[in-house]
């Protein structure tokens, strides 16, 4: 497997201006001959397919909604970064990439880094020109608050729907493309299948949900924009629809999975109601500007919050890290949440909870001021809990979040296989071990407006593949492997039904692969797991048939990719023997804190597929850091 990152000579600061230069470009006359195909309509996936059909390419676009406008993207609550420095607090492209450096817990590739922070700026007047409606200071210039990981105020929000709004500019920009007939647009379609001709990515495999037929589609290059993999915990904060099955098809024919272990828990999520319950509900990480967090100093105490006097409350974020307070980092917060929860002094059902008290915050500037910051939010948590926020503590617990593992990419975003670019959530890069909050959206928007449109070319001009059509014997194959894998789920006829094999793998994942790990738990379920898939192939119950809608094979197939994959995060858990950002060994800690070991694992580990049965095998891509050096990350 060539892991050539194709990281630019230089200085950080020239890096990506000097790779522009040096692109290969294709004229405008030859873009109108290039195909694209994106999978996905989120944020990356949206700002791609207009950028790019601006430009002159032909591109078709995929997604499984009814409309991009449900993408997850839509989902994000609290904000975009961006290195404006409008509070002139000292933030800067080198500070903001160094938080995200060190976020990661020196665990991305630097270079990645520092060009996200440096397009940064540029993404929100990209969104204002759009009509974004960020807030905006009584004068009338852009506000920005504060989030967890910084010491700067560098994060723009529409108050806690900054996904929502940030979606509906790219959606416009794609509807656009759509309308003047540059890009093709193929709702309710599901990728099954990545088509690799001659070693290059050159086509995909749908299935139409409302029909169930099944297609091949061409093109010259394929860009996925698919987002992540939380949803192998059966519960997280993504959308129900959120799966694996675009990259895991990829990784199957031959494009490396990156540092699967590294999933994010975010820790202020409403904590789980009942053992039936679908999915977990965000609760943005914005609210840590103003609420505090504390749980009772005495264990089991069962009184209401509003009957403990402040003595008896321990505000453990501020106490343990007073230079960050409630803004420290997630990785950091939801290990500390937990530890005082094991300690029998969480609240709420099952001790698994703490409180966000914006008692203080009210007190300080106003119940009006507070609504007008997060009212959105706060509505949802009254109507989901039914406790009124503004009258009493919020409880939180920490969930499965985003996923920092994905696809390998190299610096212009594309796998190790030719042809097959990868965007968003859906590549490993930029993040590391931990996402910082408000980087998300960053990234998204920064790989299809501003990366992508760029780099794309490098494979475009050079290339110089035959063109093809779905005639191809390569696409005939992959659509009769699509045919049998769904008619293997249908003939199973089994007693056990798809949600009850996602649930259990995903208990055995979030007690033995959550926030903390250990060898014995992580040999277990590499004993576990195979075992549950061998029974989901033999008692599965698949309803229905694949000639029409049948959301049932569409949870199936999904599933049984999610049993493949859970067994690599586990090996990859397993492998890397150290405690970093989110991917926490209990047996590597340092009083509580993720215990690094940079002689062994300063590097991407890169898993390659080898075939049913056989164990997959790890590559590695050295990191290596020439203007953030590697420290003892502290946020004390």
């Amino acid at each position: 497997m060539n892991l050539d990152a194709k990281i630019p000579e230089g200085p950080i600061e020239q890096k990506w201006s000097k790779h522009k230069l040096a692109l290969p470009l294709v004229n405008p006359a030859n873009k109108r001959k290039h195909k694209v195909i994106i999978v996905g309509t989120g944020l990356a996936g949206a700002s791609a397919a207009a950028t790019l059909s601006e430009l002159g390419y032909q591109v078709e676009v995929f997604c499984f909604q009814d409309s991009p406008r449900r993408a997850h993207s839509i989902a994000a609550q609290g904000g975009i970064n961006a290195a404006k420095n409008y509070q002139n607090d000292g933030d800067s492209v080198r500070r903001l990439a160094y938080d995200t450096v060190k976020g990661g817990d020196y665990r991305s590739r630097e270079a990645n880094v520092y060009r996200l922070a440096e397009v940064s700026a540029n993404i929100i007047d990209q969104c204002v020109a759009q009509g974004v409606p960020f807030a905006r200071e009584y004068g009338g210039h852009l506000a920005n608050r504060s989030f967890g990981g910084a010491q700067v105020s560098r994060t723009f929000y529409a108050r806690g729907q900054t996904g929502q709004q940030l979606l509906l500019g790219a959606y416009q920009a794609l509807e656009k493309q759509v309308n003047a007939g540059a890009v093709k647009m193929h709702s309710r379609h599901e990728m099954l299948e990545l088509v690799v001709v001659d070693g290059h990515a050159r086509g995909i495999v749908t299935r139409d949900l409302v029909t169930g037929k099944l297609e091949a589609w061409a093109g010259d290059t394929v860009v996925l924009a698919t987002g992540g993999y939380g949803n192998v915990f059966y519960l997280s904060t993504n959308a129900k629809g959120s799966n694996v099955t675009a990259t895991w098809r990829a990784a199957k024919k031959g494009a490396g999975f990156a540092n699967p272990c590294y999933t994010q828990i975010h820790p202020t999520c409403i904590p789980q109601a009942g053992d039936y319950q679908s999915k977990l509900t965000l609760m943005s990480e914005s609210l840590r500007n103003d609420g505090r967090v504390w749980v009772p100093k005495k264990a089991g105490d069962a009184r209401k919050p509003a009957q403990i006097p402040e003595e008896e409350r321990d505000y453990y974020l501020e106490r343990k890290y007073p230079s960050f307070g409630n803004l420290a980092p997630r990785d950091i917060s939801s290990r500390a949440a937990k530890q005082v929860c094991d300690e029998g002094r969480g609240v709420g059902p099952g001790g698994r909870g703490v409180y966000l008290d914006f008692a203080d915050a009210i007190k300080r500037v106003g119940k009006q001021v507070i609504s007008e910051r997060y009212g959105n939010l706060f509505d949802m948590y009254a109507t989901i809990t039914g406790d009124d926020p503004y009258t009493v503590p919020m409880r939180i617990y920490p969930a499965v979040h985003y996923t920092m593992g994905g696809l390998w990419v190299d610096y212009n975003l594309m796998s190790n296989l030719p042809g097959l670019h990868v965007i968003g959530e859906a590549n490993f890069s930029d993040h590391g071990a931990n996402r910082l909050g408000a980087s998300a959206l960053m990234q998204g928007l920064a790989d299809g407006y501003f990366v992508l449109p760029y780099t794309i070319s490098a494979y475009l001009a050079t290339a110089k593949q035959p063109k093809l059509t779905s005639d191809h014997p390569e696409f005939k194959k992959a659509v009769d492997d699509a045919r049998a894998r769904m008619t293997k789920l249908l003939n199973v006829k089994g007693k056990r039904t798809v949600d009850s094999f996602h649930r259990e793998l995903g208990v055995l994942l979030w007690n033995k692969c959550g926030m903390g790990r250990t060898e014995k738990g992580l040999k277990e379920l590499l004993i576990e797991i195979p075992r549950l898939r061998e029974e989901f192939w033999r008692n599965v119950n698949v309803p229905g048939s694949a000639e029409s809608l049948n959301q049932a094979l569409e949870k199936a197939g999904r599933v049984a990719d999610f049993f493949e994959f859970a067994e690599v995060l586990v090996l990859d858990a397993l492998d890397r023997d150290e405690s970093c950002g989110g991917h926490f060994r209990e047996e590597h800690e340092d009083q509580g804190e993720a215990k690094r070991d940079d002689e062994k694992f300063q590097h991407v580990s890169v898993w390659e597929w080898k075939g049913e049965g056989q164990a997959p095998v790890r590559h590695k891509e050295p990191l290596v850091f020439e203007s953030f050096k590697p420290s003892i990350r502290s946020y004390k």
